[in-house]
């Protein structure tokens, strides 16, 4: 179980400087993202918070999207 725990704390990113700093971006800008929920974010109180795995799936979706519309 501490196995799946460890890999659960490590998708974590717990704060906007996580944040920007994993998706190259300023705090600012990730404060913006998540103020108008442009970024797959959450809080855990006053903490914003984000999965890595979950930026991953919500950025390749958008990459599909903007692919697909260059096709058709």
């Amino acid at each position: 179980m501490s196995d799946a725990r460890n890999r659960a704390d490590a998708d974590l990113l717990h704060g906007a400087a996580a944040i920007a700093e994993h998706l190259s971006l300023s705090r600012a800008r990730v404060y913006h993202l998540h103020a108008s929920k442009a970024l797959p974010t959450f809080q855990m109180g006053a903490i914003v918070c984000a999965r890595r795995s979950t930026l991953a799936k919500h950025f390749a979706e958008q990459e599909a999207k903007a692919a697909g519309g260059k096709d058709g």
